[in-house]
């Protein structure tokens, strides 16, 4: 095969001056999927992540670099904390030129758990969610948002029954703007006080009479659980703005239980 030829001189379109006057408030990629490690406390966990990463366009200009994206994302080699996330956003905002950006990565985590009785080990998944962006004042926002399953039991139900009530999975997702650090644990644990019980990867018999009892003594309501969480958000000064969202899965109706809290400290706004 003979060699490619060599090009002197290729046209770039992107590089034209745009004439309609209108800017962009983001462009970039998105749906990205990507292995990263991700830090957790002195070491680092692999997991695979789907990004988007995006910068504000000036009227003037005709399009960005895509591909300049994809160099800032395979030059990371470090393991990613919240802090590494954002020097990556000072780095592709400065490579592609732009004032303004954002960088989401979502990825699931993973927490190794310890059964209540028998202490047996096993991982459970969480989806998390990183954003980190940066308006044209040079503000930097991070959130960090975690789904959390947990198990609810209907204190109407255990109320009105002779014996037994039902219960339900739920997702107990958390989005706070975080002011100072938080770790992925520390939420986590947050949304698993909130519920009837936590669940977890792996249970023995003694585990699951455990559980099944600790529910049955606990029971919560989709509304308990969001209020619980906001309490607990509420009251913590490292988190500025704040969303908290409940779903059951209901046993009993082909339906699900959903409620939201939003809310933030005075000068920050919660996600809609």
């Amino acid at each position: 095969m003979n060699a490619p030829e060599k090009i002197s001189f290729l046209p770039d379109v992107r590089a034209q001056p745009d004439v309609r006057g209108i800017s962009i408030n983001a462009v970039g990629i998105k749906g990205v999927r990507h292995p990263i490690a991700v830090r957790v406390g002195d070491g680092a966990m692999w997991t695979v992540a789907t990004l988007a990463m995006t910068v504000g366009l000036a009227a003037t200009e005709k399009g960005t670099h895509m591909s300049r994206f994809l160099e800032v994302l395979q030059a990371q080699s470090e393991p990613l904390d919240p802090r590494g996330l954002r020097a990556m956003l000072q780095t592709m905002l400065a490579t592609l030129q732009a004032e303004s950006g954002s960088i989401e990565i979502r990825f699931p985590y993973f927490v190794r758990k310890s059964a209540p009785v028998s202490g047996v080990q096993s991982l459970t998944d969480h989806d998390a969610c990183w954003t980190v962006c940066s308006d044209a004042s040079g503000r930097v926002r991070f959130d960090m948002q975690v789904m959390v399953p947990a198990t609810s039991l209907c204190p109407c139900s255990k109320e009105i029954s002779a014996y037994g009530a039902h219960n339900q999975r739920s997702h107990i997702t958390i989005n706070a703007e975080l002011l100072a650090d938080v770790t992925m644990e520390e939420l986590i644990r947050v949304a698993e006080r909130s519920a009837s019980c936590e669940v977890y990867g792996l249970l023995k018999r003694a585990d699951e009479k455990y559980v099944t009892e600790r529910a049955y003594d606990n029971p919560r309501f989709v509304e308990d659980l969001v209020r619980e969480v906001a309490l607990a958000l509420a009251s913590d000064p490292r988190i500025g703005a704040w969303t908290v969202e409940a779903e059951n899965f209901e046993s009993i109706h082909n339906h699900s239980a959903f409620a939201r809290i939003a809310g933030g400290r005075e000068g920050t706004h919660a996600a809609p």
